[in-house]
């Protein structure tokens, strides 16, 4: 019997199969006056590139008309060895924060770190794509560009935990 309670206050994990490797190639590389992540400043103000393979230039026709578009890409900075190497963090390594497991916050030291930024699109030149406000630095792999569709991509009652609107958000 109390076998039996307990099994009903106890979840085993849900078994997760064994999945195959993904391997992704960038579809373009980010340039811009940021060599490093202590020189992006004011990344709303940021204006880079995005340079795009030049057989993939097709694949732009139309991004012109979107006012703003998500970029896909790689902190090809972090190294591997950091990589997921904490499941758990104070976010903005601030222990004023609260501990967090790393997929409840926005660090780059995840398991598969594919970060995404919402960017404003100034405009598209050929493969060049002109941003402005993306948080990645000069040599970034990006591996997506999606455009940004307000009513799939903002979700207005969104709530968050009280340290992220502390500080610089």
């Amino acid at each position: 019997m109390l076998r039996r309670i307990r099994g009903a206050f106890s979840k085993a994990p849900e078994p997760f199969p064994e999945l195959a490797p993904v391997s992704l190639r960038p579809i373009g590389v980010v340039r811009g006056r940021a060599k490093s992540t202590d020189d992006l400043g004011d990344v709303a103000a940021l204006k880079s590139r995005i340079v795009v393979r030049p057989e993939l230039e097709p694949a732009l026709l139309g991004l012109d008309t979107w006012s703003h578009i998500q970029v896909l890409f790689w902190p090809h900075q972090v190294p591997e060895d950091v990589r997921g190497s904490k499941a758990q963090l104070h976010p903005r390594d601030d222990p004023q924060n609260p501990l967090q497991g790393v997929l409840a916050t926005r660090s780059q030291i995840r398991f598969n770190p594919v970060l995404c930024t919402a960017v404003r699109l100034l405009g598209v030149k050929g493969n060049v794509l002109h941003v402005q406000g993306l948080d990645a630095i000069d040599g970034t792999p990006v591996l997506d560009i999606k455009p940004y569709i307000a009513r799939f991509d903002s979700v207005p009652e969104a709530t968050m935990p009280e340290w992220v609107t502390r500080g610089d958000g």
